[in-house]
């Protein structure tokens, strides 16, 4: 990563770490916690009212995203979730009640402040089909082949490797797995010049990829099915778009995986003895994890 991209990454992350504190702060106040966003083009306004109502309202002023991914990814009972970039944690908590008990919604994101808040709000929702994991949405800290559907708000427009984000997602989906995913799209005439003159990167403007550019990177990342559809404009020539896509259930080429049985081979490791070696619990490192199952390939 250059040392742009580094600056960028620190610049997002300080973003999104200031609002988690503005917001905890603001729930122990008398009145709780003010939205960290008042704009009729983001935030919890864009959620039905009757999912407003279930959730901690530290979750809902935590909403920084562009839409409602819950309510495009037609997510089902028993279902894996993973929401790229999850904030305060409003779209895992919804996830995790269309999923149910027999269902598991993960959150991801880089910000330990947010993590903290997440996980006081998921206590505070009941939620136990939940688990957030710290780290970047191009890099997952999960195995390959274990996600149903992937979902983000707002988010992906914000990455400084877009094509790692779109690569990992496809990694980490199980063959027929999904995206539902809602983010800030350009009109493919603004150059990049042009959409940094509508606003900011950490404002989910300046980063946005075209239509077309959008659609390259799925399809570079091996995703079928591709839809881009906008909602509404958020300025002159972007818009917040709901974007869905599928893993194929074949998958060939450089990006296919190894069958099951030989994946697993070492008990515990995925892709075991390659460069894509992850342990299937992501709490251990690989190294535990062989040496837990006694798999005879310590290296």
């Amino acid at each position: 990563m250059n040392e742009q991209s580094t600056d960028l990454r620190e610049t997002v992350r300080r973003r999104y770490a200031e609002a988690a504190v503005k917001v905890t702060d603001g729930g122990t106040a008398c009145c709780g916690p003010e939205p960290v966003e008042v704009d009729e083009n983001l935030g919890s306004a864009l959620y039905a009212a009757e999912e407003r109502d279930t959730l901690p309202a530290e979750a809902l002023a935590a909403s920084l995203g562009c839409g409602n991914p819950t309510a495009v990814a037609e997510l089902r009972e028993g279902e894996r979730v993973l929401d790229l970039g999850s904030g305060g944690g409003i779209d895992v908590l919804l996830s995790a009640r269309r999923v149910g008990p027999t269902g598991k919604a993960y959150g991801l994101d880089m910000t330990e402040e947010m993590l903290e808040l997440a996980l006081a709000n998921a206590a505070k929702a009941g939620a136990t089909n939940v688990e957030f994991l710290k780290g970047t949405i191009e890099a997952v800290p999960l195995p390959a082949n274990t996600i149903d559907v992937v979902i983000s708000n707002c988010v992906i427009n914000l990455s400084v490797d877009k094509p790692a984000v779109f690569a990992e997602t496809f990694r980490v989906l199980k063959p027929g797995g999904r995206i539902g995913v809602s983010d800030i799209v350009a009109d493919d005439t603004l150059t990049a010049e042009q959409r940094a003159e509508r606003g900011d990167y950490v404002g989910c403007i300046a980063g946005a990829l075209s239509f077309a550019e959008f659609r390259a990177g799925l399809e570079s990342a091996g995703f079928t099915d591709i839809e881009i559809t906008p909602t509404h404009s958020v300025a002159d020539g972007m818009h917040s778009a709901i974007v869905r896509a599928t893993k194929p259930t074949a998958v060939t080429g450089p990006t296919a995986t190894a069958p099951a049985a030989e994946a697993d081979s070492c008990c515990g490791v995925t892709a075991c003895c390659t460069p894509a070696e992850q342990a299937t619990d992501p709490s251990v490192t690989v190294g535990e994890a062989k040496s837990t199952a006694g798999c005879g390939c310590q290296n």
